[in-house]
């Protein structure tokens, strides 16, 4: 499987523009071990280094984190059965990506329960 559609790419790349950089934006993949605990939430790419995505990266130790990662480290990642990196064809972002680094710093992990991330939207 791709990591990403031509579409996710597109908008990956859009996000990841000097002038969208900054802003709050909506993770646009899911991406995950499916035999580990390792997720990561990417909200762009960098313009300049295509293999450098960013996101809430999430190893499934306790201790997520924002911030880049090597696309072509991701993709040799493997888990304990050696299944490779699956994009989640169902994940649709609710809220931005910094709901989701409060929710998962508050529960040491990526949350995607929609109450759960209710709570750390800040008005």
């Amino acid at each position: 499987m791709k990591l990403f559609t031509q579409a996710q790419y597109k908008k990956l790349l859009e996000n990841g523009k000097s002038e969208n950089v900054d802003k709050d934006v909506f993770p646009v993949i899911k991406l995950f071990t499916p035999d580990a605990n390792a997720t990561w939430l990417l909200t762009h790419i960098d313009n300049e280094d295509t293999d450098l995505a960013f996101g809430l990266c999430d190893l499934g130790c306790g201790f997520p984190e924002l911030g880049y990662i090597s696309l072509d480290e991701v993709k040799s990642v493997r888990g304990r059965l050696g299944l490779p990196i699956e994009r989640d064809l169902h994940f649709e972002p609710l809220f931005p990506i910094s709901v989701y680094v409060r929710a998962a710093h508050k529960n040491s992990k990526i949350v995607e329960n929609s109450a759960i991330l209710e709570q750390n939207v800040i008005i």
